[in-house]
């Protein structure tokens, strides 16, 4: 079967229903396809059968597929053994580095954070003996869910027929274009590996960077420069030489999804002007009170307080001293006399004392709802309470969603068959039963091979974490835990260090660290000289 008689609805292996067929180049098919049994969209690969090279293609995707960065593109599946041959990869969903670069140049920080992730990635292909040689900026994509995908290592090189005799040197040569390209919306390499405006040049070499585009610092510049032989600088000729040198110049951390810029602040709003004196008697919808004039001010403080009222029974106590002597009464009435004299004093001490007590119950009550409205309370209270909020309530520790894990060693470089036995998986698939392990090496040191090796998390969103738990079943050895917005080594915080005993250790960190990688790796091996973790989880506050 060939290639051009594969329509939308084959199904390939049983379970790989091609869907759209995305493109077509050098004898090759792109296809978004279902996989029917996982029910996920997959990326597959068809060839036509006079395509040269199907053997070699299909050998170097089961060879990609061994890779466990997660930033590098996934392989599912490779076969050539039966009428067609097909690769099926990840489905990756996002924004290409060129389509960003259709709107505007990056800002430099974001721009050396992207090719940071790039680098590193192609520094661990390189570690594990692949290598790209075709990068371009529709190689690295800014996914949907936040994360930098590098496609095409090892099978793009392949399919292009692309041989180098220094596979480093040239993709540190691609790495370089895409930085220049990232930073100036210019292409400094071959027109048919990316639609963006040719980069100016002059006599065959392009113009350094800050000669295109302001605001480039010097130290991106010339790492640039560096890259691509642009003047005098010594040339960087290894990915992780490149990694190295963008760790250590200013980064702005991506956008949580693809597409989303910063967004502005939001503007402050204008502040109120102040409010005008009460209009004149004349404007008022009601008759005013007859009083006394006095001043605005005090006008203002008496509409604010509410007035007393007369009473609504019309019974006011007669005005003191009006009863002080009494009628003339018969001697022999003098006793009932006396009784009707002293009645109408009763009746005023008894509205005092029920006056006083409705004081009381009010102020009590107010005391109890939380001392009334602004609006309700006296200078004195202005003064207490002036500038007072609630404090805001503090966002809860939950436990943190990580969504990859991978093996990490240092130098990355180096003995890059000897990072692990186990899937590193292991430690967040909550199944007691299945540990990580490292190889047995002839000493705590990593046999001089390594300085550490251990698991990086990658959560799902940044976070502030605030406490790591690792179980670990050895004894002995040094445990350390790092959290940091980068995946290398360098660029995480440590938060602890511990010894293992055959147990959950928890690391925490006072203040809580804001980041999305979370690295445990032993410096220095446990007993037996082997690193063994059954699980690990962190818990921190979201964003």
């Amino acid at each position: 079967m060939s290639t051009s008689v594969i329509e939308p609805g084959t199904r390939l292996a049983g379970r790989y229903r091609l869907e759209e067929r995305i493109s077509d180049s050098g004898g090759s098919s792109l296809w978004k396809a279902i996989d029917e049994i996982l029910a996920r969209a997959v990326a597959v690969r068809t060839f036509d059968p006079e395509f040269p090279r199907v053997g070699e293609a299909v050998t170097s995707a089961r060879a990609a597929s061994r890779l466990t960065d997660p930033r590098v593109t996934q392989v599912f599946d490779a076969d050539d053994s039966g009428e067609s041959a097909y690769v099926v990869s990840e489905w990756v969903a996002g924004e290409t580095l060129e389509q960003m670069l259709a709107k505007a140049p990056l800002e430099p920080g974001r721009a050396a954070t992207l090719l940071y992730e790039a680098a590193e990635a192609v520094a661990a292909a390189h570690a594990a003996g692949l290598a790209h040689l075709c990068l371009s900026p529709r190689d690295l994509v800014w996914t949907t869910g936040g994360t930098v995908k590098l496609l095409g290592v090892a099978t793009d090189a392949v399919l292009r027929d692309r041989y180098s005799d220094d596979p480093a040197a040239e993709d540190v040569r691609g790495l370089g274009r895409m930085l220049y390209a990232a930073l100036t919306a210019h292409w400094p390499g071959d027109e048919a590996a990316s639609d963006l405006p040719a980069a100016p040049a002059a006599d065959g070499v392009p113009h350094a960077p800050r000669q295109v585009q302001a605001g480039i610092s010097h130290a991106v510049d010339a790492i640039v420069c560096r890259c691509l032989g642009i003047g005098a600088g010594e040339p960087l000729t290894e990915p992780g030489e490149l990694a190295k040198a963008l760790r250590g110049v200013p980064r702005t951390p991506l956008p949580l999804f693809a597409g989303l810029g910063g967004a502005a602040p939001s503007p402050r709003p204008a502040p109120k002007p102040p409010a005008a004196p009460p209009a004149a008697a004349a404007t008022q919808q009601h008759p005013p009170v007859q009083e006394p004039p006095r001043p605005a001010q005090g006008r203002r403080a008496r509409r604010a307080q509410p007035q007393p009222q007369p009473a609504q029974s019309g019974q006011v106590p007669p005005p003191r001293g009006r009863y002080d002597t009494p009628p003339p009464a018969p001697p022999s009435n003098a006793t009932t006399v006396a009784s009707h004299a002293r009645k109408p004093a009763n009746r005023a001490l008894l509205g005092v004392a029920a006056a006083a007590l409705t004081v009381i119950v009010g102020l009590g009550a107010w005391a109890l709802s939380g001392g009334g409205s602004d609006g309700d309370k006296g200078a004195a209270g202005k003064k207490t309470d002036q500038g007072q909020k609630t404090p805001p309530p503090k966002p809860a520790t939950v436990k943190l969603k990580v969504q990859d894990a991978s093996a990490t060693q240092k130098p990355a470089d180096q003995h890059p068959d000897g990072t692990s036995r186990k899937n590193p998986a292991a430690v967040i698939d909550g199944d007691p039963g299945t540990v990580w392990e490292t190889q047995t090496y002839t000493s705590e040191r990593f046999g001089n091979f390594l300085t550490g090796l251990g698991v990086t998390l990658t959560l799902s969103t940044p976070a502030k974490v605030s406490t790591v738990k690792v179980d670990c079943p050895a004894t002995g050895g040094t445990l350390q835990v790092r959290v940091g917005s980068s995946r290398g080594p360098g660029g995480l915080k440590a938060i602890g260090e511990q010894s293992c005993d055959r147990g959950e250790l928890t690391f925490a960190a006072n203040p809580a660290v804001q980041g999305q990688y979370v690295l445990v790796w032993f410096t220095k091996l446990p007993a037996g000289n082997q690193g063994r973790l059954n699980g690990i989880s962190v818990s921190g506050t979201a964003g």
